[in-house]
């Protein structure tokens, strides 16, 4: 147990370092200071309007519900359409045989015929 609390320990203290010695760096000291102050300002404008971000989760809540539910009810649609479909299909190939069939059969007759007619 010891060693691996001493790896997340090295690990975290390395992070430090490396942070730390990456602000030996003019452009990334600035760059931090921006970020650290742009976090800041809105970490005090969350706590001074509280009601306000509130408002916002709630709303931004029920705009995914309502689009998990859009989404639900196009996927319950999508899946009765190709029910349908399914169930369409055998009917339609059938259709398409039989109509095969008529017209080789019209067509068999009206060779015959023909051949009958022109001895």
């Amino acid at each position: 147990m010891t060693k691996r609390n001493q790896f997340w320990k090295g690990m975290l203290l390395g992070a430090i370092a490396g942070g730390a010695i990456s602000l030996f760096d003019k452009d990334t000291r600035e760059i931090m200071k921006e970020h650290v102050l742009k976090v800041s300002n809105k970490g005090l404008y969350i706590v001074k309007h509280p009601k306000e971000i509130a408002g916002q989760i709630k709303e931004t809540a029920i705009r995914i519900k309502e689009t998990v539910e859009d989404v639900s009810e196009d996927i319950s649609f999508i899946t009765d359409k190709v029910d349908e479909l399914r169930e369409l299909t055998p009917k339609v190939t059938d259709i398409v045989k039989e109509t095969k069939e008529a017209f080789t059969d019209d067509e068999d007759s009206w060779l015959e015929d023909s051949v009958i007619k022109e001895d």
